[in-house]
Formats: C-alpha cells, sequence, structure tokens
C-alpha cells in the first residue's frame, strides 16, 4: 500500500531534488505543505520534518475526473518528505492500490498504474 524510501540525504536536499524529479517526470507541483512547520506553529512539540507535495499531470487527471467526477477527492496525488528518528525518507500511498478500493473501473486502474509508475520513478529519481 505504501512506497517509502529511505535516503542518505538531508530533509532539505531530498525535498529540493523531489520537486526537480516531479517536473522532469511531466507532472507539476500545485502545492507544498510544511506539515511539520504547521505543527509548530500552533504550539504542538513536533520534532521531525514533514512536507507534503501535491503533484499532478493534468492530461491524467483529466482522464480520472471523465470517468467519475467524485474521485476529484483523491487528487492530487501526494508525495510525501519526511524525518524519522533522525533518517529521512520519501514516500506515498500507491495510486494503483488506493484507486481500487475507490473504483473497478479498468480505465481508471490504467490511469493509477501509470500515474503510480511515474511517481515511484520520482521518488527514487530523488533519492
Amino acid at each position: 500500500m505504501y512506497y517509502i524510501v529511505e535516503t542518505g540525504k538531508t530533509f532539505v536536499r531530498a525535498a529540493a531534488d523531489l520537486e526537480i524529479a516531479v517536473k522532469k517526470r511531466g507532472f507539476g507541483v500545485l502545492h507544498i505543505h510544511d506539515l511539520g512547520e504547521t505543527l509548530r506553529n500552533k504550539g504542538i512539540d513536533f520534532t521531525e520534518q514533514c512536507q507534503i507535495f501535491e503533484v499532478c499531470n493534468p492530461q491524467q487527471a483529466a482522464k480520472v475526473l471523465s470517468v467519475d467526477m467524485r474521485l476529484n477527492m483523491a487528487l492530487p496525488c501526494r508525495i510525501a518528505v519526511f524525518t524519522e528518528q533522525g533518517k529521512t525518507c520519501i514516500g506515498l500511498i500507491k495510486p494503483a492500490q488506493m484507486l481500487a478500493a475507490l473504483s473497478d473501473d479498468p480505465l481508471l486502474q490504467s490511469v493509477a498504474e501509470e500515474v503510480e509508475e511515474k511517481t515511484i520513478q520520482m521518488i527514487d529519481d530523488a533519492c
């Protein structure tokens, strides 16, 4: 269900490299949520780093939405760069498995498999 890779890079370097990898694979970064900073700004003692990248390929998103508009709630794809016990990791919830829980449409499964392949490549590129 998850694809998570540990990298020897710093958190900052891994996040920067992920942004480059996303664009290289034909996707765009819609937004980066700095969850760690948000929690700390709310007064929570959170020592780990965590940035969530919302990434999207407009053509793939349009295919999904043209079949089932309800799936807008599963878009865009999210890739996280985070630290855990001194280690930097990059990961995601696999799109094909997530979509399989929401739809059994073969076209949607095909799109999800293509997106999953690309997002895994992004993580591997960034590591």
